[in-house]
């Protein structure tokens, strides 16, 4: 079975390729799906949270918005709050990989938005990272709600250099250059992958 890391820094477009590559037919495990079934009512991690984070606690569930005011841009708490959650993405990650191992399934996907920076590509096979211009990541970001160009700048300041991701990556698909562009790059990706590029790169997954 063959794991495929897919990342890229806000706004670049990793949720359109997500799509792309769920209509082909890979599985893929959402890091931030999986984020968002441990802080449902009931979930694993609203126990370890309520008591890092009382506030954050609203009917049995973690309210991610006041959550996230507890900790941005405060270095100690967003810490703290990684120590509880990662391990319990890892957990469900590896959950995932076993299932799709006992259904022989030959390529997997496991999208990270801090793939490089938590070191989860160590997990994988192959990394993907989806890049565009620093000025339509910008045009993307901004027209979220609530987003500012200093709610932006302190994001990425948490995420390692796009260039540095790049260099770090298998492959490389550009989003900047339109939805066509993107598909054609993802299609000839997984045709190289499922046609036996990883045995050129030495990397087998068990």
């Amino acid at each position: 079975m063959i794991v495929i890391g897919l990342t890229g820094s806000i706004g670049m477009g990793k949720t359109t390729a997500t799509q792309v590559l769920a209509r082909m037919g890979l599985p893929i495990h959402d890091s931030d799906a999986a984020v968002h079934r441990l802080f449902m009512r009931g979930g694993a991690a609203v126990a370890a949270v309520g008591e890092a984070f009382p506030s954050a606690i609203e009917g049995g569930a973690v309210n991610r918005k006041t959550l996230g005011s507890l900790v941005f841009n405060k270095p100690e708490s967003l810490a703290r709050l990684e120590a509880i959650v990662h391990p319990l993405v890892r957990r469900e990650t590896q959950k995932f990989l076993k299932q799709c191992a006992l259904r022989r399934e030959p390529v997997v996907v496991l999208d990270v938005p801090l793939l490089f920076e938590v070191k989860r590509d160590g997990e994988c096979d192959l990394t993907i990272v989806v890049t565009a211009p620093a000025f339509i990541q910008a045009q993307r970001v901004l027209r979220r709600p609530g987003m500012t160009e200093q709610r932006l700048a302190e994001i990425r300041s948490r995420q390692m250099p796009d260039a540095k991701k790049r260099r770090y990556a298998d492959f490389v698909v550009q989003t900047g250059l339109g939805r066509r562009e993107s598909l054609r790059r993802l299609t000839h990706i997984v045709k190289l992958i499922r046609g036996g590029y990883w045995r050129a790169k030495g990397r087998k997954h068990a």
